[in-house]
């Protein structure tokens, strides 16, 4: 299995078993640590990486361009746009539709994505998959599930510091593949000069090097 694949069904595993902490349904109606999100929507965004996944494997190969990595991150709209632009209001409104049966069954929903991808994705081939949300390109199987641990990753620290709980440190896996896809997105951000100084000089580090 490759090494995005491994990523990513370890950091749903990990996201799964947050969704089901007791601390996350009694959290459920208030505001999250992310600006205009409550907890329940959240959660529902965070469950969406996989069942995005699901879908995404089980329609038809696309015939959009394929597009790299990185050329994935050049496209889409919700990075450096305000909290209230149309692609960020519907990343919140996606969520909270998801999570509208609440917590049990969202999780539900989610244990049951996983377990069907812990099957599939060991063996899929590979192929063009995309997210109808986007615009008119595609990405390889491997580099879209690289998208998904880490926005599951990201997400499952969110989620946890919503809910009053120690977020969950991520496996080995998850770590390595979604640090250096944060890496290089910081570098394409604020250049090569500002990370490594924020990684070595303290005294000369800048103010930021988030990746979005």
């Amino acid at each position: 299995m490759t090494p995005s694949r491994r990523a990513f069904l370890a950091a749903a595993r990990d996201a799964a078993r947050l969704l089901r902490d007791p601390a996350v349904a009694a959290a459920w109606e208030r505001p999250s640590a992310l600006a205009e999100f409550g907890v329940s929507g959240l959660a529902g965004h965070t469950a969406y990486q996989v069942t995005a996944t699901v879908r995404a494997l089980a329609e038809p190969e696309p015939t959009e361009p394929l597009v790299s990595l990185m050329g994935h991150y050049e496209r889409v709209a919700w990075i450096g746009a305000p909290i209230d632009a149309a692609a960020n209001v519907g990343i919140r409104e996606g969520g909270e539709e998801l999570a509208a049966q609440g917590p049990a069954a969202l999780s539900a929903l989610m244990d049951g994505a996983l377990a069907g991808l812990a099957s599939a994705l060991p063996d899929a081939p590979a192929r063009r998959v995309r997210i109808p949300l986007w615009g008119a390109w595609s990405l390889g199987l491997d580099d879209f599930l690289l998208t998904r641990a880490m926005e599951l990753a990201v997400h499952a620290d969110d989620l946890a510091v919503s809910a009053g709980l120690p977020a969950p440190e991520p496996a080995p896996e998850v770590a390595e593949t979604v640090v250096v896809l944060l890496t290089r997105l910081s570098t394409r951000r604020h250049g090569a000069l500002p990370l490594i100084r924020a990684l070595s000089r303290r005294e000369r580090a800048p103010e930021t090097i988030a990746a979005f």
